[in-house]
């Protein structure tokens, strides 16, 4: 009996004994013929990173006892079935039979790539190619062109070299963790190719301690990119800056003033004077690093103060203007009652501990602004009421002046007749 697959070329013949018919015995050598010409061996590409181990299979799956081969790009046999043909020790063989024949290539390289072809010793012999693709490890990238220190302003490029990748890898900046773009430059070197990626710019104090990182991508380094990185020196000139108190300075109080400054190198101890010369009063005028104390003001300390800082790069200064207030003095406190009745604080009937001196029954000396308004509504009834008694008497002038008047001329008129 014979069973056909068109899909693989491949046919089953049922195994002949002495009893079978001529007819069997024919058709029976016809799917022996067929079945031979219908073997195909099966193979698969293979990639491995170099230094890596590679497994070439070679399978079969209906084999009349007929010997499988491996043989390298250079034709030369590596093993025949089960036996090895060439003497390398990286080769070995991993599984041998009928249907299948399995060997590994350990330690590889670049000159391993290439098509490695699996035969069938058949009539006529079947063969099937699979290609080796070795991947190229990128070495471990270097940065090149940084000069340290760099002055602010100073424009640099970073440059970024890895060699050895196949195919060419990728190269990826960093700012701290920002991504920024840099120029990619890729080269052939035989098998091999040699990136270079690079950086320019121009750099000030906000790029002091910054790290550039540049990771190279690649798919024979998987999830463990390589990567180098380079942190900015950068030297700049000093900025100052005076730290007061908010505060309004008054007589007698305490001050402190801190003269802050920022610069690489770090600048030199700060210099405090006053109006251009120097502090007048070191007993109350306390230098300590870069703090100015004033222990106890007074009027006499009114001035322009300034702080300096300085590098080999520069000098920086900043000013204060000190103006001392005198001691606010508070009025006594007024023995007047109110004109109305305080209401009672309602924090005070739900049991809260105000800072407020009328909710416990207390003045306070400070408080006058009650008693400013209740003095002001006295004296705008007072001068009401003046206003409305000048108003009467004129009125009342003007009204006497008239009868005043006709009383006369009636007089006049009796003393004629």
């Amino acid at each position: 009996m014979k069973k056909y697959h068109p899909s693989h070329s491949v046919y089953l013949c049922v195994t002949l004994d002495s009893s079978s018919s001529p007819l069997t015995l024919v058709f029976s050598l016809l799917c022996h013929v067929a079945g031979i010409s219908g073997q195909y061996p099966l193979v698969q590409n293979v990639t491995v990173t170099e230094g890596g181990t590679a497994n070439m299979t070679c399978r079969v799956e209906y084999n009349d006892n007929t010997s499988l081969q491996w043989s390298n790009p250079a034709q030369q046999t590596l093993f025949f079935g089960d036996k090895k043909a060439l003497r390398d020790n990286r080769i070995e063989l991993v599984r041998a039979s009928w249907s299948e024949l399995t060997i590994s290539i350990s330690d590889v390289t670049l000159s391993d790539e290439g098509m490695y072809t699996c035969s069938l010793f058949t009539m006529p012999v079947r063969t099937a190619k699979a290609y080796m693709t070795v991947l190229g490890v990128p070495e471990k990238p270097e940065i090149a062109g940084l000069t340290k220190p760099a002055l602010e302003g100073d424009h640099i490029t970073l440059t970024c070299i890895t060699q050895g990748s196949k195919p060419a890898a990728d190269l990826r900046w960093f700012r701290n963790e920002k991504e920024v773009k840099g120029a990619k430059e890729v080269n052939a070197s035989g098998k091999t190719f040699t990136v270079r990626s690079s950086l320019e710019m121009y750099v000030d104090r906000n790029d002091d301690g910054v790290a550039y990182t540049c990771k190279v991508d690649h798919v024979a380094l998987a999830q463990t990119p390589q990567q180098a990185t380079e942190v900015l020196e950068v030297h700049y000139a000093p900025r100052v800056e005076i730290v007061h108190p908010p505060a309004v300075p008054q007589e007698g109080q305490y001050l402190k003033l801190e003269c802050l400054s920022k610069g690489n190198p770090s600048p030199d101890p700060v210099m405090w004077t006053k109006d251009g010369g120097e502090l007048p009063d070191l007993d109350r005028m306390i230098v300590e690093g870069r703090e100015l104390t004033f222990t106890s003001l007074n009027k006499t300390d009114n001035g322009t103060y300034r702080c300096e800082a300085s590098n080999h790069l520069g000098i920086s200064t900043a000013e204060y203007v000190l103006y001392v207030y005198d001691v606010p003095t508070t009025l006594p406190p007024s023995t007047t009652p109110p004109l109305h009745p305080i209401p009672p604080d309602p924090t005070a009937q739900l049991g809260t501990h105000a800072s407020d001196p009328t909710v416990i029954g207390n003045r306070d000396p400070n408080a006058v602004g009650q008693h400013g308004t209740d003095h002001a509504l006295i004296g705008g009834v007072v001068a009401v009421v003046v206003f409305v008694t000048l108003c009467l008497i004129i009125v009342l002038g003007r009204y006497l002046a008239r009868h005043k008047g006709k009383i006369t001329v009636e007089r006049n008129l009796n003393s004629e007749k």
